[in-house]
């Protein structure tokens, strides 16, 4: 089985079987949807999300750090005639982390295999930390 298969339900609403998950993607309704789900780019914006997340906490936990609460939010900007397609990478870590480990943290962020395969793609990728 293919890692993501898609189903179209109706009209834009697709169903989106992953393993044994059940997600569902759709169109805003000023876009011809029934906005029963989220769009595709926004699913696509989630993935980096969550993919910088977990490469983030996974890297704490083999460092040993107390990291605490991560939050990543991930904004996508369609491309124009003048840009590119872009990410605004939002990360959120507890201001408890020393400068080195601020740093490295972003390093790693950079590192995620969504951020990867999508900064291989020519699409700029733009990260942040925010202390919380």
């Amino acid at each position: 089985m293919p890692s993501a298969l898609v189903r179209r339900r109706k009209g834009y609403e697709h169903e989106i079987e992953i393993r044994e998950h059940r997600l569902i993607a759709d169109e805003p309704e000023d876009r011809g949807g029934t906005d029963t789900g989220p769009k595709p780019t926004e699913l696509l914006a989630a993935s980096l999300a969550s993919c910088t997340a977990i490469t983030i906490e996974m890297y704490a936990d083999r460092k040993e750090w107390d990291l605490g609460q991560v939050e990543v939010t991930a904004d996508f900007t369609e491309a124009s005639t003048d840009s590119p397609a872009s990410f605004k990478v939002n990360i959120k870590v507890p201001a408890e982390l020393d400068d080195d480990q601020r740093e490295r943290t972003l390093v790693i962020a950079g590192k995620c295999p969504v951020h990867r395969a999508l900064a291989a793609q020519d699409v700029r990728i733009e990260d942040d930390l925010e202390l919380i």
